[in-house]
Protein backbone atom coordinates (compact mmCIF):
# COMPACT_ATOMS: atom_id res chain seq x y z
CA UNK A 1 0.00 0.00 0.00
CA UNK A 2 2.76 2.44 0.93
CA UNK A 3 4.65 1.74 -2.28
CA UNK A 4 1.55 2.35 -4.36
CA UNK A 5 0.81 5.62 -2.58
CA UNK A 6 4.40 6.75 -3.17
CA UNK A 7 4.11 5.88 -6.87
CA UNK A 8 0.85 7.81 -7.11
CA UNK A 9 2.42 10.81 -5.38
CA UNK A 10 5.39 10.73 -7.76
CA UNK A 11 3.08 10.52 -10.78
CA UNK A 12 0.91 13.39 -9.59
CA UNK A 13 3.99 15.48 -8.75
CA UNK A 14 5.24 15.08 -12.32
CA UNK A 15 1.84 16.08 -13.71
CA UNK A 16 1.70 19.13 -11.42
CA UNK A 17 5.10 20.30 -12.65
CA UNK A 18 4.13 19.86 -16.30
CA UNK A 19 0.71 21.48 -15.87
CA UNK A 20 2.10 24.44 -13.90
CA UNK A 21 4.80 25.20 -16.47
CA UNK A 22 2.32 24.84 -19.33
CA UNK A 23 -0.02 27.25 -17.52
CA UNK A 24 2.82 29.75 -17.23
CA UNK A 25 3.42 29.82 -20.98
CA UNK A 26 -0.32 30.05 -21.67
CA UNK A 27 -0.69 32.91 -19.20
CA UNK A 28 2.22 34.78 -20.78
CA UNK A 29 0.69 34.28 -24.22
CA UNK A 30 -2.85 35.42 -23.39
CA UNK A 31 -2.50 37.91 -20.51
CA UNK A 32 -1.20 41.44 -20.94
CA UNK A 33 0.16 42.98 -17.70
CA UNK A 34 0.65 46.29 -19.53
CA UNK A 35 -3.11 46.89 -19.49
CA UNK A 36 -2.98 47.64 -15.74
CA UNK A 37 -0.99 50.80 -16.49
CA UNK A 38 -2.91 51.93 -19.57
CA UNK A 39 -5.94 52.76 -17.42
CA UNK A 40 -3.98 55.31 -15.36
CA UNK A 41 -4.08 59.03 -16.11
CA UNK A 42 -1.96 60.32 -17.66
CA UNK A 43 -1.25 57.18 -19.67
CA UNK A 44 2.48 56.34 -19.46
CA UNK A 45 4.42 55.47 -22.55
CA UNK A 46 5.04 51.85 -23.51
CA UNK A 47 8.69 52.20 -22.53
CA UNK A 48 7.80 53.48 -19.07
CA UNK A 49 5.27 50.65 -18.64
CA UNK A 50 7.87 48.05 -19.59
CA UNK A 51 10.35 49.60 -17.17
CA UNK A 52 7.73 49.48 -14.39
CA UNK A 53 7.10 45.79 -15.08
CA UNK A 54 10.78 44.85 -15.26
CA UNK A 55 11.35 44.50 -11.46
CA UNK A 56 8.47 41.99 -11.33
CA UNK A 57 9.88 39.79 -14.13
CA UNK A 58 7.03 40.83 -16.43
CA UNK A 59 8.90 42.96 -18.94
CA UNK A 60 7.67 41.82 -22.38
CA UNK A 61 10.98 42.93 -23.93
CA UNK A 62 12.74 40.08 -22.12
CA UNK A 63 12.53 36.71 -23.93
CA UNK A 64 9.85 34.41 -22.58
CA UNK A 65 12.29 31.60 -21.83
CA UNK A 66 14.46 33.95 -19.80
CA UNK A 67 11.47 35.15 -17.78
CA UNK A 68 10.31 31.58 -17.30
CA UNK A 69 13.72 30.45 -16.01
CA UNK A 70 13.88 33.35 -13.56
CA UNK A 71 10.34 32.56 -12.33
CA UNK A 72 11.10 28.85 -11.97
CA UNK A 73 14.39 29.50 -10.17
CA UNK A 74 12.68 31.74 -7.62
CA UNK A 75 10.15 29.00 -6.90
CA UNK A 76 12.71 26.21 -6.58
CA UNK A 77 15.26 28.19 -4.57
CA UNK A 78 13.07 30.53 -2.51
CA UNK A 79 9.48 29.29 -3.00
CA UNK A 80 8.68 32.74 -4.30
CA UNK A 81 5.80 32.67 -6.81
CA UNK A 82 6.48 36.17 -8.03
CA UNK A 83 4.78 39.54 -8.00
CA UNK A 84 1.65 40.99 -9.52
CA UNK A 85 1.91 43.71 -12.21
CA UNK A 86 1.51 46.30 -9.45
CA UNK A 87 4.12 44.73 -7.16
CA UNK A 88 1.94 42.73 -4.75
CA UNK A 89 3.33 39.47 -3.40
CA UNK A 90 1.59 36.39 -4.79
CA UNK A 91 2.75 34.34 -1.79
CA UNK A 92 1.12 36.75 0.65
CA UNK A 93 -2.15 36.86 -1.28
CA UNK A 94 -2.43 33.08 -1.64
CA UNK A 95 -1.47 32.44 1.99
CA UNK A 96 -4.18 34.76 3.30
CA UNK A 97 -6.88 33.77 0.84
CA UNK A 98 -6.42 30.00 1.20
CA UNK A 99 -7.09 30.29 4.91
CA UNK A 100 -10.13 32.50 4.25
CA UNK A 101 -11.62 30.07 1.71
CA UNK A 102 -10.94 27.06 3.92
CA UNK A 103 -12.58 28.83 6.84
CA UNK A 104 -15.65 29.48 4.72
CA UNK A 105 -16.01 26.23 2.76
CA UNK A 106 -14.56 23.54 5.04
CA UNK A 107 -17.31 23.61 7.67
CA UNK A 108 -20.00 23.74 4.99
CA UNK A 109 -18.49 20.73 3.23
CA UNK A 110 -18.36 18.67 6.42
CA UNK A 111 -21.97 19.54 7.23
CA UNK A 112 -23.06 18.81 3.66
CA UNK A 113 -21.50 15.35 3.74
CA UNK A 114 -22.89 14.44 7.15
CA UNK A 115 -26.40 15.70 6.40
CA UNK A 116 -26.44 14.36 2.84
CA UNK A 117 -25.23 10.87 3.71
CA UNK A 118 -27.50 10.70 6.75
CA UNK A 119 -30.57 11.68 4.74
CA UNK A 120 -29.54 9.32 1.94
CA UNK A 121 -29.43 6.40 4.33
CA UNK A 122 -32.75 7.38 5.90
CA UNK A 123 -34.38 7.70 2.47
CA UNK A 124 -33.08 4.33 1.30
CA UNK A 125 -34.27 2.56 4.45
CA UNK A 126 -37.74 4.12 4.03
CA UNK A 127 -37.98 3.83 0.26
CA UNK A 128 -41.22 5.21 -1.27
CA UNK A 129 -42.63 6.07 2.14
CA UNK A 130 -43.86 9.63 2.81
CA UNK A 131 -40.60 10.63 4.50
CA UNK A 132 -38.59 9.43 1.51
CA UNK A 133 -40.79 11.28 -0.98
CA UNK A 134 -40.69 14.49 1.04
CA UNK A 135 -36.90 14.38 1.43
CA UNK A 136 -36.45 13.67 -2.26
CA UNK A 137 -38.83 16.45 -3.25
CA UNK A 138 -37.03 19.02 -1.10
CA UNK A 139 -33.63 17.91 -2.44
CA UNK A 140 -34.75 18.06 -6.07
CA UNK A 141 -36.11 21.58 -5.57
CA UNK A 142 -32.92 22.77 -3.87
CA UNK A 143 -30.82 21.08 -6.56
CA UNK A 144 -32.36 23.41 -9.14
CA UNK A 145 -31.88 26.60 -7.11
CA UNK A 146 -28.90 28.65 -8.44
CA UNK A 147 -26.27 29.63 -5.90
CA UNK A 148 -26.80 33.32 -6.64
CA UNK A 149 -30.53 33.08 -5.94
CA UNK A 150 -30.06 31.22 -2.65
CA UNK A 151 -27.32 33.57 -1.45
CA UNK A 152 -29.24 36.73 -2.31
CA UNK A 153 -32.37 35.32 -0.69
CA UNK A 154 -30.43 34.81 2.55
CA UNK A 155 -28.81 38.25 2.33
CA UNK A 156 -32.06 40.15 1.74
CA UNK A 157 -33.87 38.05 4.33
CA UNK A 158 -31.18 38.77 6.92
CA UNK A 159 -31.25 42.50 6.14
CA UNK A 160 -35.04 42.61 6.54
CA UNK A 161 -34.83 40.73 9.82
CA UNK A 162 -32.11 43.03 11.12
CA UNK A 163 -34.25 46.06 10.20
CA UNK A 164 -37.34 44.51 11.79
CA UNK A 165 -35.72 43.95 15.19
CA UNK A 166 -33.75 47.18 15.09
CA UNK A 167 -30.33 45.61 15.62
CA UNK A 168 -27.83 43.55 13.68
CA UNK A 169 -28.40 39.85 14.31
CA UNK A 170 -26.90 38.50 11.09
CA UNK A 171 -23.75 39.69 9.35
CA UNK A 172 -24.37 39.73 5.60
CA UNK A 173 -20.93 40.65 4.33
CA UNK A 174 -17.27 40.24 5.23
CA UNK A 175 -15.35 37.60 7.14
CA UNK A 176 -14.72 39.61 10.33
CA UNK A 177 -15.22 42.91 12.09
CA UNK A 178 -12.07 45.08 12.18
CA UNK A 179 -12.74 46.51 15.64
CA UNK A 180 -13.03 43.16 17.48
CA UNK A 181 -10.12 42.09 19.68
CA UNK A 182 -9.46 39.17 22.01
CA UNK A 183 -9.57 35.45 21.28
CA UNK A 184 -13.12 34.66 22.35
CA UNK A 185 -14.55 37.87 20.92
CA UNK A 186 -12.79 37.22 17.61
CA UNK A 187 -13.98 33.61 17.55
CA UNK A 188 -17.58 34.64 18.18
CA UNK A 189 -17.36 37.35 15.55
CA UNK A 190 -15.94 34.90 12.97
CA UNK A 191 -18.70 32.38 13.66
CA UNK A 192 -21.32 35.10 13.30
CA UNK A 193 -19.92 36.06 9.90
CA UNK A 194 -19.76 32.39 8.90
CA UNK A 195 -23.40 31.67 9.66
CA UNK A 196 -25.16 32.84 6.48
CA UNK A 197 -22.62 31.67 3.86
CA UNK A 198 -22.31 28.33 5.66
CA UNK A 199 -26.08 27.87 5.58
CA UNK A 200 -26.09 28.73 1.87
CA UNK A 201 -23.30 26.31 0.94
CA UNK A 202 -24.63 23.53 3.19
CA UNK A 203 -28.22 23.71 1.96
CA UNK A 204 -27.10 23.61 -1.66
CA UNK A 205 -24.25 21.17 -1.09
CA UNK A 206 -25.95 18.34 0.82
CA UNK A 207 -28.38 17.64 -2.03
CA UNK A 208 -25.90 15.83 -4.24
CA UNK A 209 -24.73 13.59 -1.41
CA UNK A 210 -28.31 12.85 -0.37
CA UNK A 211 -29.53 11.75 -3.79
CA UNK A 212 -26.32 9.91 -4.66
CA UNK A 213 -26.07 8.05 -1.35
CA UNK A 214 -29.73 7.00 -1.53
CA UNK A 215 -29.23 5.56 -4.99
CA UNK A 216 -25.98 3.80 -4.07
CA UNK A 217 -27.42 2.27 -0.92
CA UNK A 218 -30.50 1.01 -2.75
CA UNK A 219 -28.18 -0.76 -5.20
CA UNK A 220 -26.42 -2.65 -2.40
CA UNK A 221 -29.09 -3.07 0.26
CA UNK A 222 -30.45 -6.22 -1.38
CA UNK A 223 -27.15 -7.55 -2.67
CA UNK A 224 -26.11 -11.16 -2.07
CA UNK A 225 -23.45 -10.29 0.49
CA UNK A 226 -26.03 -8.35 2.54
CA UNK A 227 -28.46 -11.26 2.49
CA UNK A 228 -25.61 -13.56 3.51
CA UNK A 229 -24.80 -11.26 6.41
CA UNK A 230 -28.44 -11.37 7.55
CA UNK A 231 -28.37 -15.16 7.30
CA UNK A 232 -25.59 -15.21 9.89
CA UNK A 233 -27.97 -13.68 12.42
CA UNK A 234 -27.54 -9.94 11.90
CA UNK A 235 -30.60 -7.72 11.96
CA UNK A 236 -31.47 -5.70 8.87
CA UNK A 237 -30.12 -2.52 10.45
CA UNK A 238 -26.87 -4.23 11.44
CA UNK A 239 -26.39 -5.74 7.98
CA UNK A 240 -27.02 -2.40 6.32
CA UNK A 241 -24.71 -0.52 8.66
CA UNK A 242 -21.82 -3.00 8.60
CA UNK A 243 -21.93 -4.14 4.97
CA UNK A 244 -24.30 -2.32 2.60
CA UNK A 245 -23.45 1.16 3.86
CA UNK A 246 -19.73 0.47 3.84
CA UNK A 247 -19.83 -0.65 0.21
CA UNK A 248 -22.06 2.23 -0.90
CA UNK A 249 -19.83 4.81 0.78
CA UNK A 250 -16.92 4.12 -1.60
CA UNK A 251 -18.13 6.41 -4.43
CA UNK A 252 -19.20 9.03 -1.89
CA UNK A 253 -15.79 8.99 -0.20
CA UNK A 254 -14.15 9.38 -3.60
CA UNK A 255 -16.41 12.33 -4.40
CA UNK A 256 -15.61 13.98 -1.06
CA UNK A 257 -11.87 13.49 -1.62
CA UNK A 258 -12.05 15.14 -5.04
CA UNK A 259 -14.01 18.06 -3.57
CA UNK A 260 -10.85 19.18 -1.74
CA UNK A 261 -9.77 21.46 -4.63
CA UNK A 262 -13.14 23.19 -4.37
CA UNK A 263 -12.75 23.59 -0.61
CA UNK A 264 -9.42 25.37 -0.84
CA UNK A 265 -9.76 27.16 -4.17
CA UNK A 266 -12.87 28.92 -3.01
CA UNK A 267 -16.53 29.34 -3.86
CA UNK A 268 -16.48 32.17 -6.38
CA UNK A 269 -20.15 33.21 -6.32
CA UNK A 270 -20.64 32.78 -2.58
CA UNK A 271 -17.47 34.71 -1.79
CA UNK A 272 -18.52 37.52 -4.10
CA UNK A 273 -22.02 37.87 -2.66
CA UNK A 274 -21.01 37.62 0.99
CA UNK A 275 -17.85 39.71 0.59
CA UNK A 276 -15.29 37.05 1.54
CA UNK A 277 -11.84 37.70 0.10
CA UNK A 278 -10.86 34.11 -0.60
CA UNK A 279 -9.26 32.15 -3.40
CA UNK A 280 -12.36 32.28 -5.57
CA UNK A 281 -12.27 36.07 -5.60
CA UNK A 282 -8.49 36.05 -6.08
CA UNK A 283 -8.75 33.80 -9.14
CA UNK A 284 -11.19 36.14 -10.88
CA UNK A 285 -9.12 39.14 -9.79
CA UNK A 286 -5.89 37.73 -11.25
CA UNK A 287 -7.60 37.14 -14.58
CA UNK A 288 -9.14 40.61 -14.71
CA UNK A 289 -5.82 42.22 -13.73
CA UNK A 290 -3.75 40.12 -16.18
CA UNK A 291 -1.69 38.83 -13.26
CA UNK A 292 0.45 36.13 -14.88
CA UNK A 293 2.12 34.94 -11.68
CA UNK A 294 -1.13 34.97 -9.70
CA UNK A 295 -2.99 32.90 -12.29
CA UNK A 296 -0.21 30.32 -12.40
CA UNK A 297 -0.06 30.12 -8.59
CA UNK A 298 -3.83 29.50 -8.36
CA UNK A 299 -3.63 26.85 -11.08
CA UNK A 300 -0.71 25.13 -9.36
CA UNK A 301 -2.48 25.17 -6.02
CA UNK A 302 -5.62 23.71 -7.58
CA UNK A 303 -3.55 20.96 -9.20
CA UNK A 304 -1.90 20.19 -5.86
CA UNK A 305 -5.26 19.93 -4.12
CA UNK A 306 -6.53 17.64 -6.90
CA UNK A 307 -3.53 15.37 -6.40
CA UNK A 308 -4.13 15.26 -2.65
CA UNK A 309 -7.78 14.43 -3.29
CA UNK A 310 -6.82 11.59 -5.66
CA UNK A 311 -4.45 10.05 -3.12
CA UNK A 312 -7.04 10.35 -0.35
CA UNK A 313 -9.60 8.72 -2.66
CA UNK A 314 -7.28 5.73 -3.12
CA UNK A 315 -6.78 5.42 0.63
CA UNK A 316 -10.52 5.70 1.31
CA UNK A 317 -11.30 3.03 -1.27
CA UNK A 318 -8.78 0.65 0.25
CA UNK A 319 -10.16 1.29 3.73
CA UNK A 320 -13.82 0.79 2.80
CA UNK A 321 -13.49 -2.08 0.33
CA UNK A 322 -11.80 -5.22 1.72
CA UNK A 323 -11.59 -6.64 -1.81
CA UNK A 324 -9.10 -3.99 -2.83
CA UNK A 325 -5.50 -5.07 -2.48
CA UNK A 326 -2.98 -2.29 -2.92
CA UNK A 327 0.44 -3.47 -4.04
Amino acid sequence: MVRLILRRIAGWAAMIVVATNATYFLAVAFLDPRSNYRDTRPVPSEIHIDQALAPYNLDPRVPVLERWWHWLSDIVLHFDWGRSPTGGSVNAEVGYRVFTSAELVLLATVLSVLIGVGLGVASALHQYRPADRILQGVSVILYNVPTVVAALFLVFGAIRLNDAVGRRIFFVTGSNSPDVTGFWATLGDTLAHLLLPTICLTVLGYVGYHLTQRSLLLDTINADFVRTARATGLTRAQAVRRHALRASLIPTATSVAFSIPGILTGAVLTESIFGWHGMGEYFTLTLSKNDVHGVVAVAAFGALMTAIGAVLADIATAFLDPRVRLR
